[in-house]
């Protein structure tokens, strides 16, 4: 395999959140699937609803499929949609993320629980309470306490968040036209990984002079797929830009921010959206990310792919080769 082949084309996934678990690397992604539904702003057209794990012993090796380890009709407070998820592990649990439309149609962020890193994952009966829109990331930091990051722009209903109560009217906006960019949300785990234990506030992407970035910044501000990893004692937030299609990222000393901007990882793929994990396997870095090559540019049938990164001097973030033309 490739560094630019699937990993798997068996399956339609996208999303992909990598993580390490007892020496071997295990991707979450979501799982496309064919259907009749016209594209559309609302994104009807991804109408996933089940997840599968996959895991690996190299990079570029054999990719096991562990079948389905979490579906829609398990859950009961979903209605449909499930979206990008993320994993976890802590105090010998694992916890698989993921967010969901509720029965009124709003997107909440829900937690499913195993003993094992590929399931299958039983889900608590209720989303996380104050949890809202889509693309949960989690992080456990080094003294143990854990973060949720969440929130999307246009289908993700992150505009229709910004009185800190859903606002129905503000769906149509889209985003923010003028000032200040929307921002990902952040907030502390419990131990145990199922509620959230400080208020939810915005992760600031600053620019050269310390100013957040404005809205209308399309090629650097947020925009969905949020991600936060370390490396050497800096905190890196990682995005997409969304209808400009690049993956960014910002460094901190905090994993609650500020985060200053630090540039792109990755140009525009094959297809709509852009979404993507980083992960250090066997003392190499690695960006997750999906196209739609597999269905030769159908934009919600996507497909996983795994390219090497490496650190600068300073700490930037480059592709260990030259990123072909698309």
């Amino acid at each position: 395999m490739a560094d630019k082949d699937p990993i798997v084309t068996h399956v339609f996934t996208a999303d992909p959140s990598a993580h390490v678990f007892n020496g071997k690397l295990y991707i979450y992604p979501s799982h496309d699937r064919e259907t009749s539904i016209k594209n559309n702003d609302n994104g009807d057209q991804y109408d996933m609803n089940d997840y599968h794990v996959f895991s690996m012993e190299e990079v570029g090796g054999p990719v096991t499929d562990h079948g389905i380890a979490l579906k829609q009709d398990d859950i009961p407070w979903v209605s449909k949609q499930l979206w990008a998820p993320d994993a976890a592990t802590k105090n010998g649990k694992y916890y698989l993320f993921f967010p969901a439309r509720d029965k009124e149609g709003i997107f909440r962020v829900g937690v499913a629980i195993s003993d094992k890193p590929e399931g299958p994952f039983k889900p608590e009966p209720e989303p996380i309470k104050g949890s809202f829109s889509i693309d949960p990331a989690t992080f456990v930091d080094d003294d143990g306490q854990a973060y949720l990051y969440f929130g999307g722009i246009w289908g993700g209903q992150l505009q229709c968040w910004t009185t800190g109560e859903f606002v129905q009217e503000n769906y149509s906006i889209m985003e923010a036209q003028e000032g200040p960019a929307l921002t990902a949300k952040v907030a502390k785990l419990s131990e145990d990984m199922t509620a959230l234990t400080s208020e939810v506030q915005d992760v600031v992407i600053v620019d050269e002079k310390g100013k957040p970035l404005l809205s209308s910044d399309h090629d650097r501000r947020f925009f969905e797929a949020a991600w936060l990893h370390k490396y050497n004692g800096k905190y890196y937030f990682s995005y997409s830009t969304g209808d400009t299609h690049f993956l960014c990222y910002a460094t901190s000393d905090s994993p609650l921010g500020p985060f200053a901007y630090g540039g792109r990882i990755l140009d525009p793929v094959i297809g709509w959206t852009t979404h993507h994990s980083i992960a250090e396997f066997k003392g190499k870095w690695y960006l997750f990310y999906h196209d739609a090559s597999l269905s030769k540019g159908v934009n919600h049938l996507r497909c996983v792919k795994i390219r090497e990164i490496v650190y600068d001097a300073e700490g930037k973030i480059k592709l260990a080769e030259a990123q072909p033309k698309i």
